[in-house]
């Protein structure tokens, strides 16, 4: 038996296709530039990642397949003994009295003979006894772009968490001038990074920096904050924390100004002293805020570019290079957009490795 609709029905119907127009009209902007600058570039970079394609060549594209990828991720370890005299048999020394070991690049060049290490260069080296090992990478650059975000991650993130923490109990606490000081603490975040980072870069300026003028009025030595391997991820992480932690402040601030009174006070009935009530009361009730917080930061951790464009452009000797900076630097500065797009999708993948794990431990327990 057929139905028949009822004029309402028809009414309703008629009114639901004349609104979906509108709808359709206010959301295509959207969509369409959603698709342009995003999943399309996405998609893009994908198919890229598998070709020689270069920003400016005069070469055909060619479909290259894994290779990209193969040279991004190989890693090998070369064991070698030191040198010794043909005449003695005795290890060989330097001047300095130190021996001496065959050169990476003697068994990387020897494509023929060495064919495990054929493509790779230099990483980093180890020694045990008088053996020495080289670690050796197809890109050595990726290698340490990974394991520079990964060391800014872990030192920033708790760094940036409690230093935000610690700022919004003092500034929460009923005190002449708090509002000031919420301010003051505040007003790095809405500053551009672009600006900071110039800021930052005088005070650590070796000769003339505000900083060094102040540990030489302490006798002791200046310190070349941004021209030494050592101290430069140093130096862009004590910035990078002074500019971000207000936001944290922020948030803190609104967690526990959310906090109902009546805790505290059945905890106190109870005989809790100050570290109890903020050990069992506030910081539970806080996990929502530390939750949100800790991905906030892990975001921008790993997005980690203006700081080291600015300040050290990937230096000293790639010790602030990070997998971003290395991947802009690669698609418009060596104009390799095949290789540039292979570290794209690489590092994708290790961020939804990290936001996997991240779940996994911030999950809620009681669910």
């Amino acid at each position: 038996m057929q139905s028949v609709q009822t004029p309402s029905q028809t009414g309703r119907k008629g009114k639901g296709q004349r609104d979906l127009v509108p709808a359709v009209l206010l959301g295509a902007p959207a969509i369409i530039l959603l698709v342009m600058f995003l999943i399309g570039p996405f998609f893009a970079g994908i198919g890229f990642s598998f070709t020689n394609i270069r920003l400016i060549s005069g070469n055909p594209v060619e479909w290259v397949g894994l290779r990209n990828y193969q040279r991004l991720t190989k890693v090998a370890v070369l064991r070698v003994e030191p040198v010794t005299d043909p005449a003695t048999g005795q290890p060989e020394v330097d001047e300095e009295g130190n021996l001496v070991y065959p050169r990476s690049r003697d068994y990387t060049r020897d494509e023929a003979t060495y064919p495990q290490y054929a493509g790779t260069r230099e990483w980093f080296t180890f020694q045990i006894g008088d053996t020495l090992y080289y670690v050796l990478a197809g890109d050595p650059t990726f290698m340490k772009s990974i394991f520079n975000v990964i060391f800014f991650a872990l030192v920033v993130i708790p760094l940036q968490t409690s230093l935000g923490l610690l700022l919004a109990l003092l500034v929460n606490q009923k005190l002449k001038g708090r509002n000031f000081f919420r301010t003051i603490y505040f007003s790095p975040v809405v500053t551009a990074m672009v600006v900071v980072s110039f800021v930052w870069m005088f005070l650590y300026d070796k000769d003339n920096g505000l900083i060094n003028q102040f540990i030489g009025l302490i006798g002791l030595q200046s310190v070349n904050w941004l021209g030494n391997p050592n101290t430069a991820m140093w130096a862009i992480i004590i910035m990078s924390v002074w500019q971000g932690v207000g936001m944290q402040m922020v948030l803190f601030l609104a967690g526990l100004q959310g906090i109902p009174d009546y805790l505290y006070e059945a905890s106190s009935i109870d005989g809790a002293n100050a570290w109890q009530n903020f050990r069992y009361v506030t910081l539970p009730s806080l996990r929502g805020v530390f939750v949100f917080i800790i991905i906030t930061i892990t975001i921008a951790a790993f997005q980690l570019f203006t700081q080291v464009w600015v300040m050290t452009n990937g230096g000293p000797d790639d010790a602030t290079t990070t997998v971003v900076f290395n991947m802009v630097r690669k698609g418009f500065r060596e104009q390799d957009i095949a290789m540039a797009s292979a570290i794209g999708v690489l590092f994708f993948l290790f961020i939804i490795g990290i936001s996997l794990v991240q779940r996994f431990v911030l999950r809620d327990k009681e669910a």
